[in-house]
């Protein structure tokens, strides 16, 4: 692999898991650095990247002040990823949910895509574990509503292991993006696929969290619930093309 890839992830008490994960990312490939993004996190995980990075020069770290959100985190990523020449930048999760095994899945599939998802729910098929029936309608049902709601010819709107080329988030302005939690999955998708992106699914698993506790909130499946609309509403006024 040629071309430079950033993997990000965006923190807040990850202490425990981010050890662990960031050499899994880094034994994927020798051309992957990681990005972490902290927000503050009391449980030091800030400190903990740290000091990795003191000693690996393909580990980075972003310091945030306080708990700002999944969204943003992601931007400023983003943001630190185009200043610095990445080609491939990934989202993934600090918590194992996103098996870094998966990564060279990816690498093969962008060679002919301009957005990789990593799907759980791929024709119809659910590769998802440990989740409480409830969390799991819940999640199936938000991807039905987002895909009629939106138009988006994917399975998986709301999921968080992706890998965008560069061109795809250089195309979309990263100031009008307006959802910060789950939402932010959605929006990122449908933005790129209007501006005519090529998106590929492919399949993973998705193993709930063993340490730490979820992000989820009811503010969260709120911003979701409208998101769509908003949306909807901008591709037909042709804001989004």
């Amino acid at each position: 692999m040629a071309e430079r890839a950033l993997v990000i992830v965006p923190t807040y008490n990850e202490k425990d898991n981010i050890a662990r994960l960031i050499p899994a990312v880094l034994a994927q490939h020798p051309g992957i650095d990681i990005l972490v993004v902290d927000d503050g996190s009391p449980d030091d995980t800030g400190v903990v990247v740290e000091a990795i990075a003191a000693s690996d020069p393909r580990v980075h770290v972003i310091h945030r002040k306080e708990k700002l959100g999944l969204g943003t985190a992601y931007v400023a990523g983003f943001r630190w990823a185009l200043e610095r020449g990445y080609d491939l930048i990934f989202e993934m999760d600090a918590d194992f949910s996103h098996a870094p095994e998966i990564i060279p899945e990816f690498l093969k599939a962008i060679a002919n895509a301009d957005l990789v998802v990593g799907s759980r729910y791929q024709d119809g098929h659910v590769n998802v574990v440990n989740w409480p029936m409830s969390r799991l309608f819940l999640s199936y049902a938000a991807n039905i509503y987002a895909r009629r709601v939106t138009g988006l010819p994917i399975f998986d709107a709301t999921g968080g292991f992706k890998c965008f080329r560069r061109k795809v988030l250089e195309a979309i302005n990263l100031s009008e993006v307006k959802s910060n939690g789950y939402a932010f999955q959605i929006e990122m998708t449908v933005r790129a696929w209007k501006k005519g992106f090529r998106i590929v699914e492919i399949p993973i698993v998705f193993v709930d969290r063993t340490e730490g506790s979820s992000k989820m909130s009811k503010r969260i499946v709120r911003e979701a619930v409208w998101m769509v609309w908003r949306l909807r509403w901008w591709s037909m006024s042709g804001r989004l093309r």
